[in-house]
């Protein structure tokens, strides 16, 4: 993190800030998290379960789950694994 006394610099920091927090609240975001949590109940699985399959903490799908945790494709594609789902059911 950079604390120089440069104006420019800490605009653009909290711009990029401001752009990264959007994302997680977006409402394909939110879509996402919902067909996440309904293949989870499907699977008949609970947090802490799927997380172990996937070699995490139960927090680290909490947190998935809450909407508080970006998910990259490469995870998409664990969890489509572990909840035995095809990437293209999350992503319709």
């Amino acid at each position: 993190m950079e604390y120089y006394c440069n104006k420019r610099i800490i605009k653009r920091k909290i711009r990029q800030s401001k752009k990264m927090d959007k994302t997680i609240f977006t409402p394909g975001h939110k879509e996402l998290v919902a067909k996440l949590i309904k293949a989870r109940k499907e699977a008949r699985l609970r947090q802490a379960d799927a997380a172990r399959k996937m070699g995490h903490t139960q927090s680290y799908i909490s947190k998935i789950e809450a909407g508080q945790r970006r998910i990259d494709t490469v995870q998409l594609k664990e969890l489509a694994a572990v909840y035995k789902k095809n990437i293209s059911y999350f992503i319709r």
